[in-house]
């Protein structure tokens, strides 16, 4: 059974940090690029990352680019967003996705 499981969202102020995990189990990680998204109230989702399987190439939206930074480890079936800078706009819940499986998402709140 394919499963992700997104966890590491919580409640921080403008220019804090978090670091989001997806848990991957049922399938190898590692052979596949997977992607972070996030939705906000009242707007649609939206990449957020992406990192490749092969060779680690990595892209971002311009909105989080020198910001977040997408990473994995294969040995440990997860996949990372370090957020650094958070700021109110960020809020959102986060999901990750690999060949057409979502996590259930976890939330991520930028206030002061």
């Amino acid at each position: 059974q394919v499963l992700l499981v997104e966890s590491g969202g919580g409640f921080v102020q403008p220019g804090g940090s978090l670091r989001l995990s997806c848990a991957a189990s049922g399938f190898t990680l590692g052979y596949y690029a997977i992607g972070w998204f996030r939705q906000a109230p009242g707007k649609e989702r939206e990449g957020v990352s992406c990192i490749s399987s092969s060779d680690g190439i990595t892209n971002y939206s311009d909105s989080v680019k020198g910001r977040f930074t997408i990473s994995r480890d294969n040995a440990k079936n997860t996949v990372y967003l370090q957020m650094n800078n958070l700021k109110p706009e960020d809020t959102a819940v986060y999901y990750c996705t690999v060949g057409g499986y979502w996590g259930q998402g976890t939330q991520v709140t930028v206030s002061s």
